[in-house]
């Protein structure tokens, strides 16, 4: 029944879907957590950069942005961060493009996570002598990441859908090879099956052990 899958590395596909979503995961939540801390800084500059960041990425298809990384830093401007193999280069211009995309979500979850920590307690800090680096990095975003585990889990499930579109620019993942079975095999629907199944045993698991973890570090007011 499906032996159509012989002679396809399906469990490489999935495994390049895995290292897309890991290190663009990685990437997003340093770089959203950055500029979650800018969407909240008494310096303008900071504040209107971060909202203009966020504003633009979030408005602009992931499809447009990882053919850019491709297009334009790459083939225009000779970006390939540091790079030989064409393949290698295309899967760190994915991560780079998904982690530039999911980041913009990654600092509205954290800066809707930041609102629930009490007022007062920043204020008594700052009263203490700390800095607003000293604020953020030991009172606010402790307890802004606890309070936003679920969002981040629903950002995470759909980082790993959207590393499908780094088939784009050739990046051998999941549904890079879903494309290749579908033009060579008389299979669809057990195709179709066979990937979305993948996919499941991906997302599901993260949701189920996030959702858990929220519920143990939950900030009790």
């Amino acid at each position: 029944m499906f032996d159509f899958l012989e002679g396809y590395d399906l469990l490489g596909a999935f495994w390049v879907t895995v290292q897309l979503t890991v290190y663009s995961a990685l990437g997003s939540l340093i770089w959203g957590t950055l500029l979650a801390g800018m969407k909240v800084s008494p310096v303008p500059l900071m504040r209107g950069f971060a909202t203009a960041y966020v504003n633009v990425v979030r408005n602009i298809p992931l499809t447009v942005i990882i053919v850019f990384s491709s297009l334009g830093l790459y083939q225009t401007l000779g970006i390939a961060l540091g790079a030989d193999a064409t393949e290698d280069i295309n899967f760190r211009l994915a991560v780079l493009a998904l982690a530039a995309y999911t980041a913009a979500f990654v600092c509205e979850a954290l800066r809707s996570g930041i609102n629930t920590v009490p007022v007062g307690q920043a204020e008594a800090a700052r009263a203490l002598g700390l800095s607003f680096t000293q604020v953020l990095r030991l009172i606010i975003l402790p307890q802004a990441f606890r309070a936003v585990v679920n969002p981040l889990s629903n950002v995470l499930i759909a980082l790993t859908k959207n590393t499908t579109v780094a088939s784009a620019i050739g990046v051998v993942e999941a549904s890079y090879l879903m494309k290749e079975m579908i033009e060579a095999e008389a299979q669809l629907i057990l195709i179709a099956l066979v990937f979305a199944f993948g996919f499941v045993v991906l997302t599901l698991p993260t949701g189920l052990i996030l959702g858990w973890v929220s519920k143990k570090v939950a900030v009790k007011r």
